[in-house]
């Protein structure tokens, strides 16, 4: 039986219950004048508020104190750009054992400090464009493997991290059981993978929506063409939706998922932007995906009760994208 279909919402209530006391029971935000706007009923599921200000909190406290006593003490490696390595190096502070991140020379300086914040170990990626490809990232975390002996966490290719992510949707519908449609980003599709599953087992009729930028839309290629259609050279500011699906979380989100939409990039720009005029909160390019779908029309809500994923708060806020010309 392949990985992904022994990943089951029982395999989630675990996780939930593995990671209880680690990880923030995140809040629930409303916005009457949005929800004007939009026509709909908008519910905010804030993960920037979560610890280490991401979602991906959840898959690393569950990989991390799901392992031996003996695996524990060889450290765990990962690769990421950011929110991963964060979010990794806390898990395993908090169990006392060592980080091994593979992370980009071009990550955002507010996340490699974050790692170090944290106490976790950066190894960085050699790679041949300013942009690591995921068979560099591989790479690198494999060597790491190979010396230190470590513990893989994959950022979102593993049963573990994936059944951590869906705690975010179950504690969602478990508060809000009339959603009509779910939102989240994809990028590896860990969340996505996650929160479709849940949802489909708790909800059958709720409609799962991934959304991702249109200049990195692997993820909505890959849906419509039945298999992995692989990342190449993304361009997008969303930096945490730049991977490639993995060979578990396409299976499931090919299973649970009703449909993957793409946004622009001043989409994402204006959802930031109106997240902080509105909402009051800070959200980083990845989390605002989905709420710019929605402002660009990219799937009808009206009428509808609409659960929004915000994914995290990690912006770079020396370089707040509405004050900078880039948008890549």
């Amino acid at each position: 039986m392949h990985a992904a279909n022994q990943i089951s919402l029982a395999q989630v209530r675990e996780a939930e219950q593995r990671i209880g006391n680690y990880v923030h029971r995140t809040p629930v935000l409303t916005s009457a004048s949005l929800d004007r706007q939009t026509g709909a009923r908008l519910f905010f599921k804030c993960e920037n508020f979560q610890r280490a200000g991401v979602f991906k909190t959840r898959g690393a406290f569950n990989s991390v104190f799901s392992l031996s006593d003996a695996e524990a003490a060889r450290g765990v490696v990962t690769s990421s750009s950011g929110n991963q390595a964060a979010a990794l190096s806390l898990a395993a502070r908090t169990r006392g054992i060592p980080a091994y991140i593979a992370m980009p020379k071009l990550a955002l300086p507010s996340k490699i400090a974050a790692v170090r914040r944290y106490g976790g170990n950066i190894v960085w990626v050699d790679a041949k464009e300013a942009v690591p490809t995921s068979e560099e990232y591989e790479s690198a975390a494999a060597d790491i493997r190979t010396r230190t002996q470590a513990s893989p966490v994959h950022p979102y290719n593993d049963p573990r991290t994936i059944a951590g992510q869906g705690t975010c949707a179950l504690e969602f519908l478990e508060a809000h059981p009339e959603l009509d449609l779910l939102l989240a980003p994809v990028g590896g599709g860990g969340l996505l993978a996650g929160t479709a599953l849940t949802a489909k087992a708790l909800q059958p009729a709720i409609r799962t929506i991934g959304c991702e930028p249109e200049m990195a839309d692997d993820a909505q290629q890959s849906f419509r063409a039945g298999r992995i259609v692989p990342q190449l050279a993304a361009k997008t500011i969303a930096d945490g939706l730049r991977t490639s699906l993995g060979d578990l979380t396409f299976p499931l989100i090919a299973r649970h998922v009703d449909d993957i939409v793409t946004v622009s990039e001043d989409a994402i720009v204006d959802a930031m932007r109106l997240a902080w005029q509105m909402l009051k909160i800070i959200i980083e390019p990845s989390g605002a995906v989905p709420l710019a779908a929605i402002l660009e029309r990219r799937l009808s809500v009206a009428g509808k009760s609409v659960g929004i994923i915000l994914s995290g708060g990690n912006a770079d806020l020396d370089n707040l994208p509405w004050l900078t010309p880039a948008r890549t």
